[in-house]
């Protein structure tokens, strides 16, 4: 997770710098190993075990498109039982997709079957046959698939598209178009295809889908399908997107003749609209007659999305103003959270009841359902709806128990301790010695993609001795998020994990602060990988951004401060708990505030405040960031049960939500 960025993240993005590329945590040895490069250089002191190195050289090789000494590495790791050994028979076989080597890859996918390296070479080969236009193949390859990426739905849905002869647009590829933001190129020809045969009503969809999420250059693809006269220049485009006042100011009732002028129109009200979303409704006024009841609808909807977003108290009545059942699900969701804001609890329950019943039946939605009947007096009522959430080990199951006025302690009972037997069980398992292997390796990405197919269908029992594994080998992201899959039996002390005590609760101690906030916030940031590195460059078990950690070490004194130690378990937590610290005291020390600035920012916690003093749990639900809201939910509760764990007492997550100060309260201070 990151810390002054908000989008984008990816907590455990791959610590390789390449896809295929990984660097040893060890250094070679003799034989094979000489020729194992320079770049594989490891930490000293620590061996590698007996074919890492061949494995590594294979690899390598495989990046490097050297086939002779790929087929030389595969030979010599065979000699040495290497549990990595079907890696190289699948960086072979992946040099052969192209029909050369159909027999080896059959053999391959039936000896691998139900395998991660047999799902990730059988969703290879069916992206190679689709580019060959081998429909009937890529289809019934498609058919074996368990869990297929994008690309690889795409190309099955292309398959059965071609098969069926016939332009009709299919429930499956319908969903792809209504739901990939960004288009993999395995996925372009379909949505070509998709996008000139799809009837309007579903083809006009994904470019106001496409407007919504804000992506802009998927969105100029999506209209690339379009007659030439329908079709603005790509100048007028990038200026509807980027000054959509400005495009609109151009137009006359003269040019939305057509469909697609008029929906170009209301792409940008619904743009204007997140900048301004005021000035998008002012606009609207004059333009509602000329787009239509339908179209001007969907525009109010898009309008009071951002206008909810803002927490502007206009948002209700333009949500009035929108065709409802025409909504996305995020605009839906953000209706009720406009109600919430305002503390409109009848208009509240019935955009809750207006959701889709999936979407009702999650832990927010059922939780704010009961507190409108609660606010509105009918306690029997909300009782009955806080009881369906009661002992969850969530949010909002936290604030359902304490409306029941139930402590916040973990189900009873505890699963049983993990067996010698289960334990080696575990430890034999084929799939989790491989992907140990690649843990260390430092192999990140494939190593959690092994990990997480392995012990997909396990029972509790088996991943509770997964879960014990993982803690054991100190791959602590995989112990706590294996032993949260548990559907009976479940470990707390697993899912809960406080690794590096002494040091963490030191370095708490000298910032005063609570050492279950610290790592109720670590868990959520780092799952408690050192070497944890996002997108935008966050590092370390806090997660800490570079301008943010220069900074702290400036304001702190850390005179000997190098960025290459921003990793070094000391130096990050010394430098996190220091922003910790000062974003607390930046914001009246609220511990919901600073962790909503922690990952957002001082700034935009502040903003985020409302004119008047506001409910915790309003405002956390109220936050604008999808991820910000989901972490800060976490962060908290995962301080309620790390406060049970360390003193054995039950906390209450409604005390540490309590009352967010007024927005005026707060002096704006010198915070990255």
């Amino acid at each position: 997770m990151m810390m002054m960025k908000y989008f984008f993240r990816a907590v455990f993005m791959p610590l390789c710098a390449a896809f295929f590329f990984c660097i040893p945590s060890s250094n070679a040895a003799s034989g094979v190993q000489k020729t194992v490069p320079k770049s594989f250089a490891a930490p000293s002191g620590v061996d590698l075990v007996a074919g890492d190195a061949i494995f590594l050289a294979g690899r390598e090789a495989f990046r490097q498109g050297r086939r002779a000494q790929l087929e030389a590495a595969r030979r010599e790791l065979a000699a040495t039982e290497h549990p990595l050994l079907p890696y190289l028979d699948y960086y072979l076989l992946r040099q052969g997709l192209d029909g050369r080597d159909a027999i080896s890859i059959k053999t391959f996918l039936a000896r691998e079957e139900g395998n991660y390296l047999g799902e990730r070479l059988a969703a290879d080969w069916l992206k190679s046959l689709a580019a060959r236009q081998r429909w009937a193949d890529a289809s019934a390859l498609y058919g074996r698939l368990k869990n297929p990426d994008q690309e690889a739905r795409c190309a099955g849905a292309e398959a059965r598209l071609n098969l069926s002869k016939s332009d009709k647009i299919s429930e499956e590829a319908e969903r792809l178009w209504m739901t990939i933001t960004d288009v993999p190129s395995g996925c372009r020809s379909l949505f070509a295809r998709l996008g000139e045969t799809a009837p309007d009503e579903i083809y006009w969809q994904r470019p106001r889908l496409l407007v919504e999420w804000s992506k802009k250059e998927a969105f100029r693809l999506s209209l690339q399908v379009l007659p030439e006269e329908d079709l603005p220049d790509a100048k007028q485009i990038t200026q509807l997107w980027d000054k959509p006042g400005v495009w609109l100011s151009s137009r006359k009732t003269a040019q939305t003749k057509t469909r697609a002028q008029r929906e170009f129109v209301a792409f940008a009200l619904a743009r204007q609209a997140a900048f301004d979303a005021r000035e998008a409704a002012r606009l609207l006024e004059s333009w509602q007659e000329t787009l239509g009841k339908t179209l001007a609808a969907w525009a109010w909807g898009e309008i009071a999305l951002s206008g909810a977003r803002r927490h502007l108290p206009e948002a209700e009545t333009w949500f009035d103003r929108s065709a409802a059942r025409q909504l996305s699900l995020d605009a839906r969701e953000w209706r009720v959270r406009a109600a919430l804001r305002q503390k409109n609890w009848f208009a509240l329950r019935r955009a809750i009841e207006d959701l889709p019943e999936e979407a009702r039946n999650d832990p927010a939605w059922i939780y704010w359902l009961g507190r409108s009947y609660k606010e509105e007096g009918a306690l029997n009522e909300a009782r009955d709806i806080f009881w369906r959430l009661r002992g969850q080990t969530n949010f909002y199951g936290n604030l359902a128990d304490e409306e029941l006025e139930r402590e916040i302690r973990f189900p009873l009972p505890a699963a049983a301790p993990v067996s010698a037997e289960e334990y080696r069980a575990a430890r034999a398992h084929p799939g989790l010695r491989r992907a140990l292997a690649l843990f260390r390796l430092d192999c990140r990405l494939d190593a959690v993609r092994e990990w997480n197919w392995s012990i997909q269908g396990m029972t509790d029992r088996q991943l509770l001795a997964a879960a014990k594994l993982a803690q054991e080998e100190r791959i602590y992201d995989r112990a706590i998020n294996t032993a949260e899959r548990t559907r009976e039996q479940h470990d707390y002390a697993l899912r809960f994990l406080a690794p590096y005590d002494k040091q963490v609760r030191l370095a708490a101690r000298e910032q005063a602060l609570d050492d279950a906030w610290v790592y109720g916030l670590m868990r959520q940031e780092s799952r408690f990988v050192v070497q944890a590195k996002s997108s935008v460059g966050a590092s370390g078990l806090m997660q800490i951004m570079p301008a943010t950690a220069r900074w702290v070490a400036r304001k702190i004194g850390l005179k000997d401060y190098d960025p290459k130690r921003v990793t070094d378990t000391e130096t990050n937590l010394l430098l996190g708990t220091s922003y910790m610290r000062m974003v607390l005291e930046s914001l009246q020390r609220h511990p919901v505030l600073a962790s909503a600035a922690y990952n957002a920012g001082p700034g935009r916690a502040r903003r985020w405040c409302a004119d008047a003093p506001l409910e915790g749990a309003i405002y956390v639900e109220t936050i604008p960031f999808n991820e910000t809201r989901d972490y800060v939910k976490k962060v908290l509760s995962n301080s309620v049960y790390y406060t049970l764990i360390f003193t054995g007492k039950p906390a209450s997550l409604r005390e540490r939500l309590g009352t967010i100060p007024a927005r005026e309260r707060f002096v704006p201070e010198e915070l990255p």
